[in-house]
């Protein structure tokens, strides 16, 4: 086994796909499809579906299956935290704060510094991130800012010309 900052001679790129066990297919699919515009490509019954980004070039972003165990989410127990969706805009980050509102989803929002992120849960009580990935000419290197997210201030920022977005 090799120790963190050990050399690796191969290094994957991006996560392509995320699958998740949920209590009930189309009700996750449905949420998905709204809050993130996901569409469902491929559906086995109430067992399964595949969804995927209109902008994607994978065959698919996201795989819910039916879970047979349908126990509580504890949240601090050992398993995934979050998956973080990325969007193209602050634009998009605002409209999808707005459907995860809607849907008494939203958790609150961060600002990373590198990314402006909204957190939220689905139907199953699943935590995830919906973030934007700002200009890389505007990272700080070393440790980057970390604060709450004023989301509108950001978005009169770039739309100003003070920011790329």
């Amino acid at each position: 086994m090799k120790h963190r900052g050990a050399e690796v001679p191969v290094s994957v790129e991006r996560v392509n796909h995320v699958v998740l066990w949920v209590r009930d297919v189309n009700r996750s699919a449905d949420f998905y499809s709204f809050v993130l515009g996901l569409s469902v490509i491929e559906q086995h019954g109430n067992e399964k579906a595949f969804l995927r980004s209109p902008t994607s070039p994978n065959h698919h972003d996201l795989g819910l299956f039916q879970a047979e165990v349908t126990r509580e989410v504890t949240p601090g127990s050992p398993g995934m935290y979050h998956t973080a969706w990325q969007c193209d805009s602050l634009s998009s980050l605002v409209d999808i704060r707005e459907r995860l509102t809607s849907l008494d989803s939203f958790l609150g929002g961060t600002d990373h510094g590198a990314t402006k992120s909204l957190y939220a849960k689905d139907p199953d009580g699943l935590e995830f991130e919906v973030m934007w990935l700002t200009p890389r000419e505007t990272w700080v290197e070393g440790r980057q800012p970390f604060g709450p997210l004023d989301l509108e201030a950001e978005l009169h920022r770039v739309e100003s010309g003070n920011g790329k977005g």
